[in-house]
């Protein structure tokens, strides 16, 4: 039986020949189709990057004279017979064509774009017939000698001057090459109508300020503040022309106060407050196209790794971070497929981590779902943060409809879009984050958007700054009361002033029948009362108060927070360690608002927010806003504002109101209580019983009249005079009802 072998060697030649033929013929086409994939691909197109910046540079070198060879010569002589003096830029958009692609293919992909190309090409051809139009004598030999615009520019110039003329023709090169750079400056017609408007409006401010006497100019750059530019404030309108007095003519005097006293009144009020043009304007950076599209397509291709579905479908580029909206896919179980369940919230979260390798991300946090949406949230820190300015926010249309009185502004979200909250409506807002995360920023940010909108007759500021260095810059403001207080016994003697000033606002709702302070005032004003003003208390450090007093801080605190909503009295606390110790339970639950800058660890983020991701922040003013009324945090960037800007807003109200400081009421209640100054009459051996009665009330929380008299050993009637004298001082709280003990409201502090 013959074996495999001998078959075998019985092939024919001809067979074998035919074999070795379609043997070689595929390792040809395999080493053809290996190169061509090499070429076509990264590393490939790499190289021909590389050569193509080599190119360029050998070129300008060569035009330059600093280089020389037989081939690079000839084409550096071609190039210059082409285009004259545009060889340099020809070779040198050689080089950054080269660059750009090696930029696209090796880090940050570019958006390729035909406006700027096409633009910088027109706008060369248009400069090389306009340089041989101008040089119309002798311009083939220009040619030849290497100089003006070449063929190119000597074939366009002869062109059109034989049709058109020699002005026509330079007109046209110059409009050619003027149209060139609008289109590599992405210049469009809507561009060029606002340049024109800002041209005539500032022509227009031109002449209004040299025609207008000295006498009415308004405040300049060096009146408001040093450093921020200002514009001019309107001037006040001209009264109308008195006629002359006739019994015919003249309508009645009382018919034009009713028609005129108010709308003067109104505009006088809004001339009165700071024009935004004395804060700084912000410059956007910009996030490119090309970059979020990658950053889209890595986080889909991460998730499909790990067996996930999911598709962006959204994207929502904020001045920190971008917003990547995530839409879930559906999983298909069985051999056949047919059964599809949704991909579940929990196994996109716990890849969170894996999602920061991927897109080597400093942080990153996932907001699973999105508040009213149907997505998935992945906020993608930029590689370049945007600063927000205050007049961004305050000169937005959210800002400008906020007409409450206490409206400041908080910041831009995620999608670049402002928010701002009414500080009345919250009533109070606690405020918490690292050193150095941006809260004295923010408390600072928020002082100076109350400012701006309330005169210090309807607004007044109390400052409690532990730390000396931050709320001193509002020292001078007009709407402080006192000064900046920095000492921990004087921080609890304001806010033990403010406990009282709430009792006493109360009383003087009871008296006019008024459920809050917006109808007290207005009751006040229709019977030529005085009205009061709201009165916002800045603290920057609650741990310090807490650390010194916690009873007493503590209790004040809420009880300032629970009461004081309808007299206008609100809280603004801020503090670094927002442990249990510090932001107590009793604290907590009476600041339903609330805003957390970076945290150091999630605990933190937990006792502030009652949820995590305070502790996935970048810092330096990013932080998660918690309104009253909203069921999970929301992401802002919040303001920022310069030493410039507040100095310029000081000075600004200093000119309209004066630069006198307000004598502190609490100093002027602490005068008050010498027993000197407290001599009953008839009865001035009861200094003394006075004397007593306050180190008594030192040591207690609750005092009663009875306890003085057994105290003391003094009559009952003696000791109910120190007691109503004690609550004149503001010693004592009022008493609640018959033989109930009053509250006392010194604490331990020495005197």
């Amino acid at each position: 039986m013959p074996s495999r072998k001998d078959h075998k060697m019985a092939r024919p030649r001809k067979y074998l020949a035919r074999k070795k033929k379609t043997v070689s013929k595929p390792v040809t086409e395999r080493v053809v189709r290996e190169l061509s994939k090499f070429l076509t691909g990264p590393t490939g197109q790499q190289f021909i990057s590389l050569a193509l910046i080599l190119f360029g540079l050998l070129t300008i070198a060569t035009l330059a004279g600093l280089n020389s060879g037989a081939w690079i010569d000839s084409w550096a002589r071609a190039l210059v017979w082409l285009c004259g003096w545009g060889a340099y830029p020809t070779a040198a958009l050689i080089t950054a064509l080269g660059l750009l692609w090696l930029r696209h293919l090796v880090h940050q992909p570019c958006l390729w774009r035909w406006r700027p190309i096409f633009g910088l090409e027109l706008a060369l051809v248009g400069l090389l017939g306009l340089s041989h139009t101008l040089l119309r004598q002798e311009s083939w030999r220009l040619v030849e000698a290497g100089l003006g615009g070449g063929v190119i520019g000597w074939a366009l110039s002869i062109y059109f001057t034989l049709y058109f003329g020699p002005l026509i023709t330079g007109i046209g090169m110059g409009l050619l090459a003027l149209l060139g750079i609008g289109l590599a400056c992405d210049l469009t017609g809507k561009d060029l109508q606002v340049f024109s408007q800002r041209l005539q409006l500032a022509w227009q401010n031109l002449r209004a300020a040299a025609r207008a006497p000295e006498n009415e100019r308004a405040p300049t750059a060096t009146d408001i503040g040093p450093g921020v530019a200002t514009s001019p404030l309107p001037a006040r309108p001209a009264p109308p022309p008195v006629p002359p007095a006739s019994a015919k003519t003249a309508p009645p005097a009382e018919t034009k106060k009713n028609t005129r006293a108010r709308p003067a009144r109104r505009r006088a009020s809004k001339q009165v407050l700071p024009p935004l043009s004395i804060l700084q304007t912000s410059q956007g950076l910009g996030v490119n196209d090309a970059e979020t599209r990658l950053k889209s397509r890595i986080i889909e291709e991460t998730l499909e790794q790990f067996g996930i579905p999911a598709a962006v479908t959204e994207v929502r580029i904020g001045p920190t971070v971008t917003q990547f909206g995530l839409t879930p896919g559906y999983l298909h179980d069985g051999s056949d497929g047919a059964q599809e369940r949704k991909v579940r919230i929990n196994q996109i979260t716990a890849l969170s981590d894996d999602l920061a390798l991927a897109l080597a991300a400093r942080t990153l946090r996932i907001e699973a779902p999105v508040p009213g949406q149907a997505i998935v949230g992945i906020e993608v820190p930029n590689d370049a943060t945007e600063r927000v300015t205050l007049r961004r926010v305050l000169a937005s249309p959210e800002f400008k409809k906020c007409a409450a009185p206490l409206c400041f502004a908080v910041g831009l979200d995620v999608a670049g879009s402002a928010l701002v909250a009414d500080l009345a409506a919250m009533p109070h807002l606690l405020i918490a984050g690292t050193t150095g995360s941006g809260k004295s920023v923010f408390v600072k940010s928020l002082a100076a958007s109350l400012v701006m909108r309330n005169t210090p007759q309807e607004l007044r500021l109390i400052a409690l700054d532990p730390k000396i260095v931050e709320l001193n810059r509002l020292n001078g403001l007009p709407h402080l009361l006192g000064s900046t207080e920095t000492e921990t016994q004087r921080m609890l003697r304001v806010l033990r002033w403010t406990a009282v000033e709430m009792d006493n606002r109360y009383k003087a709702f009871e008296k006019l029948g008024a459920r809050n302070l917006d109808q007290y005032n207005r009751k006040s004003s229709q019977q030529g009362e005085e009205t009061k003003p709201r009165i916002v208390v800045l603290i920057d450090e609650l741990a310090d108060l807490m650390m010194a007093a916690p009873d007493e801080t503590e209790r004040t605190l809420t009880r300032i927070a629970q009461m004081a909503r309808a007299t206008g009295i609100h809280l603004v606390v801020a503090t670094q360690r927002p442990s249990t110790d510090v932001v107590t339970g009793l604290i907590k639950a009476n600041f339903p608002a609330r805003v957390s800058f970076a945290t150091a660890s999630n605990v933190d983020s937990r006792v502030i927010l009652d949820t995590p991701g305070a502790d996935a922040l970048l810092g330096q003013g990013d932080m998660l806003f918690l309104p009253p009324d909203a069921s999970a945090p929301r992401r802002i960037q919040g303001c920022f504002i310069s030493e410039e800007e507040l100095t310029a807003i000081i000075k600004f109200w200093q000119l309209k109101e004066g630069s006198a400081p307000h004598e502190a009421p609490w100093d002027v209640a602490a005068d008050r209580q010498g027993p000197q100054k407290f001599l009953l009459a008839g009865a001035p051996e009861d200094a003394n019983y006075l004397e007593k009665a306050l180190q008594i009330a030192h040591t207690q929380k609750k005092i009663t009249t009875s306890g003085i008299q057994r105290q003391l050993h003094i009559s009952y009637p003696r000791a109910a005079r120190l007691m109503e004298e004690l609550e004149a001082m503001g010693a004592v709280g009022p008493q609640r009802a018959a033989g109930r003990k009053r509250r006392v409201l010194l604490g331990d502090e020495s005197e």
